[in-house]
């Protein structure tokens, strides 16, 4: 039996739509969104009928109808903490999802989006290794500061798929392997996977290297000096710090083509951006490489930037030797997420269900 999946994976940046005829892509397309083209809208929430008629002419345009899927999966969000895997698009997940009560990323708008397009079709939506995924150990949790947890935000979809890829290409099992995954997008998530359970990563909204437009972990008392220099509201601060910050608060754009523009040309301050960039990254491949003591088989470079070769090449220099470095560029998350949705309407797999709360073993 045949099946047809939609995939839609919102991001900060653009809009990326799939349709998969069993494995097979029978059409990809990728929306950009520049500022120009978000700033109308006040709140994240308010995206929503823009994405979806965005997602609905895409489809026209492919000659494929909106009621003609068996299962649609979206990117999963900022939701409770859980354990990797599927899970079925359900009222409490929706209710999470919406709400932002967990943190306000573009990927919360993924559950949303796929539960109304499998509505048109009558069937079940799917998210797969939410944003949220957490297999830490009680110790990582701790901060520093008592009453402050760290939290578990990464891009685990993409991070378990190259993960599990890099594995194979090994001939190891995901599960009998330990990698240290450096995820370049829009935010950087720099993780160590050990015996297949992702054990400590940078929260890539609050901390590790700086990213696109995110700042990072910024120096603590200066950032409370800026909180309360009358300067900002509680909002504005969080946008500054998220958002406004990294790359763009120095440069003054999101493109990286642009980026690697002004390097070549020596403009403005970009080649010591770029190499702070890849100092920070490499600082936290150290960090992962003394969780697991060292003991790497591979460190893989994955994401979009990592077609950014002499950035790659920077970071390398300075963690290659660690273990050897396996470059993925772009991501595997639309045929990763199709994967899973595929799974279940097989029966091979069972979806998990969303309880809205810490499902974690170690919560």
């Amino acid at each position: 039996m045949s099946f047809r999946v939609l995939v839609l994976n919102p991001g900060a940046t653009s809009t990326k739509i799939a349709v998969f005829e069993d494995e097979k892509s029978v059409f990809q397309e990728s929306v950009p969104h520049g500022a120009d083209d978000l700033k109308g809208f006040a709140a994240l929430i308010d995206q929503i009928p823009y994405r979806k008629k965005l997602i609905s002419d895409a489809l026209a345009r492919a000659g494929v109808g909106e009621d003609s899927f068996d299962a649609v999966v979206g990117r999963g969000g900022l939701l409770a903490p859980l354990p990797s895997g599927i899970y079925e698009v359900s009222p409490a997940l929706l209710d999470d999802a919406r709400g932002f009560r967990h943190g306000e990323h573009a990927s919360n708008l993924g559950p949303l989006l796929a539960g109304d397009f499998a509505a048109a079709s009558g069937c079940k939506a799917y998210v797969v290794d939410p944003v949220s995924t957490d297999e830490w150990t009680p110790v990582s949790r701790v901060s520093g500061l008592k009453g402050i947890d760290r939290v578990c935000h990464f891009h685990a979809l993409n991070h378990k798929a190259v993960a599990r890829l890099v594995a194979s290409e090994l001939g190891k099992a995901y599960e009998d392997a330990t990698f240290i995954v450096v995820h370049m997008g829009t935010g950087v998530s720099v993780g160590v996977h050990v015996n297949g359970r992702v054990v400590d990563v940078n929260d890539a909204m609050n901390e590790g290297a700086f990213s696109v437009d995110r700042a990072g972990g910024v120096p603590t008392l200066a950032l409370i000096d800026m909180c309360y220099s009358g300067k900002f509201s509680h909002k504005e601060m969080k946008r500054h710090v998220n958002g406004l910050g990294g790359i763009f608060s120095y440069l003054g754009t999101m493109d990286m083509r642009e980026v690697e523009r002004m390097m070549k040309t020596d403009e403005g301050d970009a080649r010591r951006v770029v190499e702070a960039f890849a100092y920070q990254i490499a600082k936290d491949v150290g960090s992962m490489a003394a969780v697991c003591s060292g003991n790497v088989d591979r460190i893989v470079i994955t994401g979009g930037m990592a077609r950014f070769k002499e950035l790659v090449d920077m970071i390398a220099s300075r963690v290659e030797f660690i273990a050897p470095i396996k470059l993925v560029p772009g991501e595997e998350e639309m045929e990763s997420l199709a994967s899973g949705a595929l799974r279940v309407l097989r029966g091979a797999e069972r979806a998990k269900v969303y309880a809205g709360k810490p499902q974690t073993a170690n919560h």
